[in-house]
């Protein structure tokens, strides 16, 4: 596995094994029942118990990106998040190997969660829904995880077509790295995006393919933990998708993945643990469809 350097406020953090990023959510909507912590309280022991069975990353989002999900104002996102902050901070005070990140596309959100000390903006748009996006994090000179959407949270599902989906998604990453690079923003993160404006068919092509996405040269974040790609295809619910993502974060880390996003932090380490013996040396060097 090719080893990436991620430059965190001065500390350089070498991902030379895949890392997981475990998910608390402080609001009343998101998909899965389970992750919504909408007290101090809840948020801390969640983030305690995700710290213990080894996530290396804590997301915190306020803003549901579901399908149909309820628009919140900028001013109640950074409220939710406002409220959580000052207590997870002081739980991983002392822990340099944890690091906070904030799931948000509003640029004013990322700067208040930056100047209070968050590490990473984690931007489900790729910057497309704040033209402002770019200047902040290029001011706080924070690593971005760029994910690719089509569409907005709210119409992203409303019949999502292209021409070739890795193709037009591989093209979207080589025209904004560059674009970044000039900025002044290096410790970028690709996120393809599954479920994000993309049919169950674009979902699986795209995790088939997902080497593709090692010719750009960054770190492969990817997020299918408990989602519709999962739960449709096995006609169950999020509640009982575990084997399911388990299963396919195992085909994410075949693909090249670096970082797993994930609800259910132990059973993910134990994935990757189990993937470094059966590939001691990296992901297995897949043949491509125009190679076989």
């Amino acid at each position: 596995m090719p080893e990436f350097l991620l430059n965190v406020q001065g500390t350089i953090h070498t991902i030379s094994t895949p890392w997981v990023m475990g998910i608390i959510n402080c609001t009343p909507d998101s998909f899965y029942a389970e992750s919504r912590k909408n007290t101090v309280d809840s948020a801390v022991a969640q983030a305690e118990k995700m710290i213990h069975e080894g996530a290396r990353i804590l997301d915190l989002g306020a803003y549901s990106s579901r399908p149909g999900a309820d628009h919140v104002s900028e001013t109640e996102e950074w409220n939710r998040l406002e409220a959580i902050l000052p207590a997870i901070q002081k739980l991983i005070a002392g822990r340099p190997d944890v690091l906070l990140s904030v799931d948000t596309f509003r640029s004013e959100v990322a700067n208040n969660a930056l100047k209070a000390g968050v590490h990473i903006v984690n931007d489900i748009s790729g910057g497309k829904m704040d033209e402002k996006m770019y200047e902040v994090v290029a001011a706080h000179r924070c690593p971005y995880i760029m994910m690719h959407m089509q569409g907005t949270p709210q119409t992203m599902q409303n019949n999502p077509t292209y021409n070739h989906v890795t193709q037009d998604i591989v093209a979207f990453f080589s025209e904004k790295l560059p674009a970044l690079h000039a900025m002044g923003i290096h410790d970028t993160i690709v996120d393809v995006g599954f479920g994000f404006g993309k049919t169950l068919e674009h979902n699986y092509q795209l995790l088939r393919e997902l080497q593709a996405f090692q010719l750009l040269g960054r770190p492969i974040l990817s997020g299918v933990s408990r989602k519709s790609m999962i739960y449709k295809a096995l006609n169950t619910s999020a509640d009982e998708s575990l084997n399911g993502t388990t299963a396919l974060h195992m085909a994410a880390l075949m693909g090249g993945t670096q970082i797993l996003r994930v609800h259910d932090v132990k059973e993910a380490v134990e994935t990757i643990t189990l993937f470094n013996h059966l590939y001691p040396e990296g992901a297995p060097q897949l043949l491509q469809p125009w190679e076989r």
